[in-house]
């Protein structure tokens, strides 16, 4: 279990995809009460650690991609990734510098307060439609470098459908991931 004290206002409970548990607590909070918290939580948290240790094991069992595809991956990724950038950027009406592309075990992309792009060789593996999704959500993170309601509007603005793509991302997503989890 980790916990993490900041300077936050309440406390909360997550149990993430490698099964650790996860208090974020404000900093005036002593141990005791984080103790009391995560016993009126214990029902949550046990349901969400069987929940991810089942899907941990679901997921061992996916096969994994061969080196000689990651590099062709990896290429049409160089490729394709960069083309959805240019043709949603001025769309949104933003710009970006660099673009890179590699093997991230947790993120589909990433947007840097400097305007750098980061996308996952796995997108290749996703239909396009997807891939659009993320695209247009990191260029968005050029106007917005939050998830606020504003970012989110401005997602849909430019891609109506998004919640229907990012809702298969999320039941999708980890499984594609698990392909490339041997590198």
């Amino acid at each position: 279990m980790k916990v993490i004290k900041s300077k936050r206002k309440s406390i909360s409970v997550e149990v993430n995809a490698d099964a650790e548990v996860i208090v974020r607590a404000p900093r005036w909070m002593s141990n005791a009460a984080i103790v009391d918290f995560l016993e009126k939580h214990r029902e949550f948290i046990e349901r969400n650690l069987e929940k991810m240790e089942r899907r941990r094991e679901a997921l061992e069992t996916i096969p994994r991609i061969s080196e000689d595809e990651l590099k062709r991956l990896a290429e049409q990724a160089k490729e394709v990734i960069p083309q959805r950038v240019a043709v949603y950027a001025p769309l949104i009406g933003v710009t970006y510098h660099r673009i890179t592309i590699r093997n991230q075990r947790t993120r589909w992309g990433s947007c840097s307060t400097k305007g750098n792009l980061n996308f996952n060789i796995a997108l290749m593996k996703v239909p396009p439609q997807v891939l659009d999704y993320v695209v247009v959500h990191e260029l968005c993170h050029r106007l917005e470098m939050n998830h606020s309601a504003r970012f989110w509007e401005r997602v849909a603005a430019i891609f109506p459908e998004y919640k229907i793509w990012r809702k298969w991302l999320k039941d999708n997503g980890a499984r594609i991931m698990a392909e490339f989890s041997g590198f």
